[in-house]
């Protein structure tokens, strides 16, 4: 079985379908609405690109298809986060956390050193 951590980095793409996925099962729809809305526009996944990036995530074993009792449409496939997904999405904000903390670090004492 391979660690949380043998998945990371995650991509912009990956990181945001699992963040979408974390809260509730959801469609392709509804995950692309998701991404754009939690990065500010920042991230905007088309229709080619999120379900490439679905089927990865389902080969890697990171998310799961669900049926989920609110979906009205049986055409629609709804996805989940695994408990490897959910592993591999706290070990990914853990990583990112750190790169941020040690930037802050560096440019606060440069920051310094420029006074």
């Amino acid at each position: 079985m391979n660690k949380a951590n043998d998945w990371l980095p995650l991509t912009e793409a990956f990181y945001y379908i699992l963040l979408s996925l974390y809260a509730a099962p959801a469609h392709g729809y509804a995950i692309m609405q998701q991404t754009e809305q939690m990065s500010a526009d920042r991230v905007v996944l088309g229709a080619g690109t999120l379900y490439t990036a679905l089927n990865t995530l389902l080969k890697k074993g990171l998310i799961m298809p669900s049926k989920s009792p609110s979906e009205g449409d049986s055409r629609r496939k709804v996805y989940a986060i695994t408990k490897t997904g959910r592993e591999v999405l706290r070990e990914e904000i853990e990583r990112l956390e750190a790169m941020v903390l040690n930037g802050r670090k560096i440019v606060s004492r440069m920051e310094g050193m420029d006074e």
